[in-house]
């Protein structure tokens, strides 16, 4: 077997062949360069200063372009990766089923729809993700929010 790693920044990729098929691994090289992220922080990632408003009860769409930035373990499976995403700043706004699979596809993750819509599924299902229908009937998904605890006054009614 021969492997071939590209490195770009902090992110990396591998491919491993056997010496018959080496000529078709080297060919993936340059499409496996494309889809590593282009920066990856050294820190965490930053939070934005001012949050989006809501406008007539629906917050607006962030650009799906953008890519959460999260840690993979080798042992991650798609559940653990989809969880990492939605537990940080991306995962605060509604993602659809082809974000997070843009997502998975930017760290070389390429998973069939119907494996990361049924992940999602099951995540919605154990209360780790908010799943509602949008305004087009395509479903959506945000991270839970935990809200603030509410104190007991010292006063009484």
């Amino acid at each position: 077997m021969t492997k071939i790693r590209v490195k770009i920044g902090q992110a990396e990729a591998e491919v491993e062949a056997d010496p018959e098929h080496l000529k078709e691994a080297i060919e993936l090289v340059p499409e496996l360069a494309a889809k590593l992220p282009s920066r990856v922080p050294a820190g965490p990632p930053e939070r934005p200063e001012t949050r989006p408003e809501i406008q007539g009860g629906v917050a607006p769409q962030a650009d799906s372009s953008e890519l959460p930035v999260v840690t993979l373990e080798k042992g991650d499976s798609l559940a653990d990766v989809i969880g990492k995403f939605f537990s940080g700043p991306w995962g605060r706004e509604r993602r659809k089923l082809s974000d997070v699979r843009g997502a998975l596809q930017s760290y070389g993750l390429n998973y069939p729809k119907q494996s990361v819509a049924v992940a999602l599924l099951r995540l919605a299902k154990t209360t780790k993700l908010r799943r509602f229908k949008a305004e087009d009937g395509e479903y959506v998904y945000t991270q839970t929010q935990i809200g603030p605890s509410v104190e007991p006054s010292d006063t009484p009614p």
